[in-house]
């Protein structure tokens, strides 16, 4: 049987059937592309489900109509789905690159990785992006033949730098690479000097989409701040007022979600206007003129970028740093930081699967295996862990 490849794709976009392969060779599927198996092995991985009981602001036991980063990563999927079909993109490589991008993020999301980063600060420190790169080519171990996922060039390149290039001038901020992007690299090239696949900057743009309009979301059902509040911000106002319009007996819930899902259309009817706009203006022939094209070329109209600049401000300052979701990080901060303590003090206490992959390491390569194991935690196996640990339920 014959592989169906996505057809017809544009010119710019990543052809499966050209794939640049996978690290190890393997015997390609006959009924799917390398990009569908690379989809189904994250579906599969252990990781992947872990995301279930891994939040973003609310720590899971705060309620179960809040996203995870699971709901969040199907809600990136779906957009980058719209976008790269819109776009005459391969959808299974957008779909991929959206359900892994947030795989490697730890428990109590960025509360987690913030202290995360200051236990690992002599050790090689630790970044999400790259500890997800370390758990599709290294922890997860589904497969006889190697550890990780083994998945093709296009995927990891994407994963990897979907924000733009990690080296060379264009790299952002001057920021020093993470150890896990560089020792892999010295295997396998996945050009860090050059901006990634449109499908890469797609999956990107969609995570941005997804997480600003669930955040206002979650914040107004959660009443973190009011319907008055959220009318006078850029964007979710006028989203509210014509809901309000259109549906002036409608309860707040569903204006809410009226309001979220025009939002959502306005944003990547925009998206796509510029990005058409910005490829009539070079007309790449192929992927990788896209990689070498300088600049990004899936973005939001300068008019929109900045609204949602005013947005996420508002967001910053009335729901990442509201009283409740504050004390609900310093109790994030407090679980993470005493058990990274207590197994690098005490490698013992490490679970019998885990204290076996840090025997005969250094002290760094015992802090990378301690930081590897709490990573994958979820945020409620992190609190019945440090329940059990330290007799001390958080709160007390």
């Amino acid at each position: 049987m014959a592989i169906a490849f996505p057809a017809p794709l544009a010119p710019y976009a990543a052809r499966a059937e050209e794939t640049r392969g996978r690290l190890r060779p393997e015997a390609e599927s006959a009924v799917r592309t390398p990009f569908q198996r690379d989809r189904d092995r994250v579906i599969h991985a252990v990781a992947f489900r872990r995301l279930k009981h891994k939040t973003q602001v609310f720590i899971s036991h705060e309620g179960d109509h809040y996203r995870t980063r699971l709901t969040h990563s199907l809600e990136v999927a779906q957009i980058a789905r719209t976008l790269a079909r819109s776009l005459k993109l391969d959808e299974d490589l957008a779909e991929c690159l959206a359900l892994a991008h947030d795989l490697g993020h730890p428990p109590f999301g960025h509360t987690g990785e913030d202290v995360l980063k200051e236990c690992m600060a002599d050790y090689n420190g630790f970044d999400h992006n790259a500890q997800t790169l370390r758990i599709l080519t290294k922890l997860e171990r589904r497969h006889a033949a190697f550890d990780g996922l083994n998945l093709t060039w296009e995927t990891l390149e994407g994963v990897v730098k979907h924000n733009g290039p990690l080296t060379g001038s264009l790299a952002r901020n001057g920021e020093t690479l993470p150890a896990a992007i560089t020792e892999y690299a010295e295997t396998h090239d996945l050009w860090l000097d050059t901006f990634p696949s449109l499908e890469a900057q797609v999956a990107a743009i969609a995570d941005d989409i997804a997480y600003n309009n669930h955040d206002v979301d979650d914040g107004l059902r959660a009443g973190l701040f009011t319907f008055d509040d959220a009318r006078a911000q850029p964007l979710i106002g006028p989203a509210l007022e014509k809901a309000e319009q259109l549906y002036p007996k409608a309860p707040p819930d569903i204006l809410i979600a009226e309001a979220v899902s025009d939002l959502i259309g306005t944003m990547v009817t925009d998206v796509l206007a510029e990005t058409r706009g910005r490829l009539a203006s070079f007309s790449p022939q192929d992927a990788d003129a896209v990689r070498r094209s300088g600049r990004l070329t899936c973005a939001f109209s300068p008019a929109v970028a900045a609204d949602l600049k005013g947005l996420r401000a508002f967001l910053y300052a009335n729901m990442y740093r509201h009283e409740r979701v504050n004390r609900a990080r310093q109790d994030a901060r407090q679980i993470v930081k005493s058990l990274f303590e207590l197994f690098f003090s005490s490698p013992e206490t490490l679970p019998p699967e885990w204290r076996g992959r840090y025997e005969g390491k250094d002290e760094p390569g015992l802090a990378r295996v301690v930081c590897d194991y709490i990573a994958g935690m979820t945020d409620r196996y992190a609190m019945r862990e440090y329940r059990r640990l330290f007799g001390v339920e958080i709160g007390d």
